[in-house]
């Protein structure tokens, strides 16, 4: 019994972690938008951001690239 509720207990903290987190939409200059999972980063030493997509992959852009990011709901 104490098994099954320590497993219902992180069941339910991995999905409100999931369902706190952000995503944004980011437009280039090319006209692209992105949607990204959580906040993308900015990296001042190489000046590029980097972003999750909705499949949790990592990807990195040219900040100068970017033109706007708009938190997504």
């Amino acid at each position: 019994m104490k098994k099954l509720f320590g497993m219902m207990l992180v069941g339910v903290a991995a999905l409100s972690a999931v369902a706190c987190s952000s995503s944004y939409v980011m437009s280039t200059k090319t006209g692209e938008m992105i949607v990204t999972k959580g906040k993308p980063e900015l990296d001042k030493q190489t000046g590029l951001t980097r972003y999750y997509d909705a499949q949790g992959v990592e990807h990195q852009i040219q900040n100068d690239q970017v033109v706007q990011m708009i938190k997504r709901g």
